[in-house]
């Protein structure tokens, strides 16, 4: 949904426009996705349990409250960068091609 509203900023405004206001190198934040992903399951591997084991724990947060804080959450985050880096990667390639 990111990705999808990135790309209708860019039909409605222009790449060069969209590319000013958000100054993100999507090939960089693909990586870090890709990174982050990886070392949640690596994580569990250095903590003794097998690869990409779930864990969670509960925390009291100022403003929320107790709320679950959760392994697979860092994961969802790692994969979630990932898909819109490389999904603006390939957009903007072809929005390029003129």
């Amino acid at each position: 949904m990111t990705s999808s509203a990135l790309v209708l900023l860019s039909m409605a405004f222009g790449i060069k426009t969209v590319r000013d206001a958000i100054p993100v190198d999507f090939r960089l934040l693909a990586a870090a996705g890709i990174g982050v992903a990886v070392l949640t399951g690596v994580g569990s591997i250095v903590l003794g349990v097998p690869f990409l084991s779930h864990t969670f724990g509960y925390a009291d947060l100022p403003v929320f409250g107790k709320n679950e804080l959760a392994t697979a959450v860092i994961f969802d985050l790692g994969v979630y960068m990932t898909v819109v880096g490389i999904t603006m990667t390939i957009i903007l390639a072809i929005g390029r091609d003129k």
